[in-house]
């Protein structure tokens, strides 16, 4: 039988605990910043060069607050979740999460967040999902009552009802996401990162798992997600505010619609109008009016008996819309649709960094566009600098898929080097208390 196709706030509600402000560890008269980062920079030593995977980052998340970080691959955006979960030292600046400094506090932020990765492992293809999430329970340091009812609630939560007695190899692409989000939801964290967590899933499955994303967060006030992603339509359907992040540097911080109106500059309608005495000349004179142009048929997609005339209008600013509307009126044309064009995503990503998301990891320019200040107002003007030991694809930072690996000797072990020069292990760090780990 077919899974169900989307998740409910209220079975995300039936499995949520507490709000944030009625723990016990946290101030009753204020809840601290979620994420703060000042000037966090993170350097690999590699050949010829050392490599600069941040470089200078500062951010502040509140709590409650969905937040995204768009960019190519190679940006850095792994990095920096791997420094806030405490995978990953920062070779210099300061990062809490709530408070918790990941240098010194990384048992307190493990107990408190969770993250969930685009084609992550599932578990073991030989056991069953309900087998699966209670051995994830025990390491996350819940009680057997208690780790049953959590992943059976789960289970129920993010659609898996069916398929709860089913092998883990068995399960289709989807399906193990929606495991792996039930796993990052047993100890029901604080603040849930989101590494590109719908990479690889076909529509269907990825508007299922930006559903689970929405209730979870709905269900209890304060709780907080870090969602990094280079699909800006699922940035921009999730998340309140956004950064742009090339190179390790973040080019502009606000929300989608800030952004958007950083790089238009003018005011782009579409009109189509009964008629049009003295055709789109006469609009151009206009004062306000930048330009105005009657497309072709073929370009505006026009049947060839189409009865009104379709005008695109270029304007200064929306306020000189309302004297082209009096000239028409004054003309004896009446307006059947007026439409505005709004700038993408894309739009701004390419304006800020000069390069498209297909290009994101090649090499190139400088990026162009200031940084941002951490009241999430981005800068305008200048160049971004201090940026040319950008990660490339064989660097141990370049991919935040983590493929690329540095080749060259090093020691066995990472004991003895300054944390700037410190190289991620071939194989995954295995910390010593679960990453949110209720002990």
């Amino acid at each position: 039988m077919v899974p169900p196709a989307h998740f409910t706030g209220r079975a995300l509600c039936a499995v949520a605990r507490r709000p944030l402000s009625e723990d016990p560890g946290l101030s009753t008269q204020s809840v601290p910043l979620a994420i703060e980062v000042r000037g966090v920079r993170r350097v690999y030593k590699a050949r010829p060069n050392p490599v600069v995977a941040l470089d200078g980052i500062d951010l502040q998340v509140e709590p409650g607050e969905c937040f995204g970080l768009l960019g190519p691959n190679g940006a850095g955006k792994t990095t920096l979740i791997k420094i806030l979960t405490t995978l990953l030292l920062p070779t210099s600046g300061t990062a809490r999460v709530f408070g918790f400094d990941v240098a010194g506090q990384t048992m307190e932020i493990r107990r408190i967040m969770n993250i969930v990765s685009g084609g992550e492992q599932s578990g073991y293809g030989l056991l069953q999902v309900r087998e699966q999430l209670w051995m994830m329970s025990q390491f996350y340091g819940l009680g057997t009552r208690e780790g049953w009812k959590r992943v059976d609630d789960l289970i129920d939560a993010v659609g898996l009802s069916e398929q709860r007695g089913q092998k883990i190899s068995q399960l289709s692409t989807g399906q193990r996401q929606k495991l792996n989000f039930a796993r990052g939801l047993l100890n029901d964290p604080w603040i849930f990162f989101l590494d590109e967590p719908t990479l690889g899933l076909d529509v269907s499955a990825a508007r299922s798992v930006r559903e689970l994303v929405r209730d979870w967060r709905a269900a209890v006030p304060g709780r907080t997600i870090l969602l990094t992603s280079h699909y800006m339509a699922e940035v921009e359907e999730l998340c309140e505010r956004l950064a742009i992040v090339d190179r390790g540097r973040i080019l502009a911080i606000g929300s989608p619609a800030e952004l958007k109106r950083r790089v238009q500059r003018e005011s782009i309608f579409r009109l189509e109008l009964d008629r049009l005495n003295g055709g789109p000349a006469t609009l151009a004179a206009l004062p306000g009016v930048v330009s105005a142009v009657v497309p072709s048929r073929d370009d505006a997609g026009e049947s060839p008996d189409r009865q009104t005339v379709l005008v695109n209008l270029v304007l200064t600013g929306d306020a000189a819309l309302g004297p082209v509307v009096s000239a028409l009126a004054g003309l004896g044309a009446h307006i059947v649709s007026l439409q505005k064009s709004e700038p993408s995503l894309e739009d701004v990503f390419v304006e800020l960094v000069g390069r498209g998301f297909e290009e994101g990891s090649a090499s190139g320019s400088t990026s162009s566009g200031g940084t941002a200040s951490t009241s999430g107002t981005a800068s305008t003007s200048g160049t971004a600098s201090g940026s040319a030991s950008a990660p490339s694809d064989s660097s141990p930072s370049a991919g935040d898929s983590g493929h690329g690996r540095d080749t060259t000797p090093r020691p066995a072990t990472n004991e003895g080097l300054p944390i700037g020069e410190q190289l991620e292990p071939d194989e995954p760090f295995e910390p010593s208390e679960p990453v949110g780990s209720a002990r």
